[in-house]
């Protein structure tokens, strides 16, 4: 288990990668396989993933991600590799139990989804950010998503130049109680 903190302490969101270096096709289809294998409720994947490693069409896509007025997400462009995450719709099991119990359980597997890809990416050595700010109708139309489709993330992949930080968490007694909410 110690290994397994230590992994996913040096897992971190990387804002800084190396453009001139692109990943290795058997890693994408190694981190695809990850979220093909992730659960979710009721089995249902309500999910449908984008690779775009073309670099005329990443770089696009990279503009649909920044803000000029907020001065946000300029480092999209450097990463070699964007995996947009698009909702599908859950099967009927899913959908009822989420009616039912006022959940919206595809929101959930779309995050487990993610992350299964940063922390598979992060196994094979490359470096992530998951980016929700972006320009979706522009997502949509560079990436042909039909429009009755929601496009909830963007995941940037590359090889990492940023150093390591220190993570700032809060403390156990802060997020944690046992047999009763304190």
């Amino acid at each position: 288990m110690t290994d397994f903190l230590k992994f996913i302490s040096d897992r971190q969101s990387d804002r800084s990668f190396d453009p001139d270096r692109p990943i290795e096709q058997e890693k994408i289809s190694r981190i695809v396989e990850a979220v093909r294998l992730a659960p979710s409720a009721c089995n249902s994947q309500p999910w449908h993933l984008i690779v775009v490693d073309e670099p005329e069409l990443k770089n696009k896509v990279a503009d649909a991600t920044s803000s000029r007025l907020l001065g946000m997400n300029h480092f999209t462009k450097q990463a070699p590799v964007h995996i947009v995450l698009v909702e599908e719709k859950v099967n009927l099991s899913s959908g009822i139990g989420g009616w039912i119990k006022k959940k919206d359980y595809a929101q959930l597997d779309l995050g487990i989804a993610a992350a299964h890809i940063v922390l598979a990416a992060h196994a094979e050595g490359l470096g992530s950010c998951i980016v929700g700010w972006f320009d979706e109708k522009r997502i949509r139309q560079l990436l042909n998503i039909p429009e009755s489709k929601r496009v909830w993330l963007d995941i940037v992949i590359g090889y990492s130049t940023q150093v390591l930080r220190p993570k700032k968490r809060k403390s156990r007694q802060e997020i944690v109680s046992f047999n009763k909410y304190v």
